[in-house]
C-alpha cells in the first residue's frame, strides 16, 4: 500500500523545483549582469547548462534501474526505468533546442553536426528508440528484459556525449566548473540545477506509478464468470513484487 509520505512527496519535489526554476530565472533574466563578450545571448546558460547537468544524471539513473530490472527481477525498477528514460529523453530533447537557440546569435546556425551536438541527438532517438519498442512489445517480461539490456547499450552514449568536446574539435566550448565561471553567474546557475533536479525527481516518481497501475492490468489474472445468481470472486492482488 500507498504511505501518505509516498503519496504527497513526489508532488512536493515538483512544486518544489518549479519554485526554484521561477526563482533561478529570474535571478538569471533580471539581477545576474550580461557576460562581457556574449551580453544577454549568455542568459539562455542558466536553464540550458542545467538541463545539460540533470540530463545526463537522469540517464544516469535510468541505466541504474536497467542494472537492477535485470539482476533483480522486481518490476518496480522497470517501472522506475521507463520513468526515467522519459524524462531523460525530454531533457535532452530540450538540450538540443535550447542548444539551437543559443548556436543561431553565436555560431550563425541553428545546427551544426558537432561531436557535442551529434552525440547528444543520437542520445535522443537511441533512448526514444528504447521507448517505442516499449509501446510495441505486449509481453511485459520480455519488454522488461528487452528494454533494460537496451538501456544499457545506449547509455555508452552518456560519457561520450560529456566527453566529446575534450576528445574531438569541437566548436562547443568545454565544460565550466566554478572555477571558470564568474561568482555573479553561480546562484541563478544553482537554482535553476536542483530546480530541474527537484521537478524530474518528482515527475519521475509519478510516472512511475501509472507504470505500474499499467503492469497491474497488464498481469492481473483473468476474472471468471460467475454462475447465475452469484457474485464473480476476485482475481488474486497484484504486489508488485519479483517476475
Amino acid at each position: 500500500m500507498t504511505t501518505r509520505l509516498e503519496s504527497w512527496a513526489p508532488k512536493a519535489l515538483v512544486a518544489l523545483g518549479v519554485a526554484l526554476l521561477f526563482v533561478g530565472s529570474f535571478w538569471g533574466l533580471a539581477k545576474a549582469p550580461g557576460e562581457v563578450f556574449m551580453g544577454d545571448v549568455q542568459r539562455i546558460m542558466y536553464v540550458h547548462v542545467p538541463t545539460a547537468w540533470n540530463a545526463m544524471l537522469t540517464l544516469t539513473f535510468a541505466f541504474v534501474c536497467a542494472l537492477f530490472s535485470l539482476f533483480t527481477n522486481a518490476w518496480k525498477w522497470d517501472n522506475r526505468l521507463e520513468a526515467a528514460m522519459e524524462m531523460g529523453v525530454i531533457l535532452s530533447l530540450l538540450l538540443c533546442m535550447q542548444g539551437a537557440i543559443w548556436a543561431k546569435p553565436t555560431w550563425g546556425v541553428w545546427w551544426d553536426w558537432d561531436p557535442r551536438l551529434t552525440t547528444t541527438a543520437v542520445l535522443v532517438f537511441a533512448f526514444g528508440g528504447i521507448l517505442a519498442l516499449r509501446a510495441f512489445v505486449d509481453d511485459p517480461v520480455k519488454r522488461a528484459v528487452w528494454s533494460a539490456a537496451a538501456c544499457i547499450v545506449a547509455f555508452v552514449d552518456v560519457p561520450i556525449v560529456y566527453f566529446s568536446v575534450r576528445w574531438w574539435n569541437s566548436l562547443h566550448q568545454m565544460q565550466s566548473t566554478p572555477e571558470t565561471v564568474s561568482k555573479a553567474f553561480h546562484w541563478p546557475l544553482r537554482i535553476n540545477a536542483f530546480g530541474i533536479l527537484f521537478l524530474w525527481t518528482g515527475l519521475v516518481a509519478l510516472r512511475a506509478r501509472v507504470a505500474a497501475l499499467r503492469l497491474r492490468s497488464e498481469i492481473a489474472p483473468p476474472v471468471p464468470e460467475a454462475p447465475e445468481g452469484k457474485s464473480a470472486p476476485t482475481g488474486a492482488r497484484f504486489s508488485g513484487g519479483d517476475r
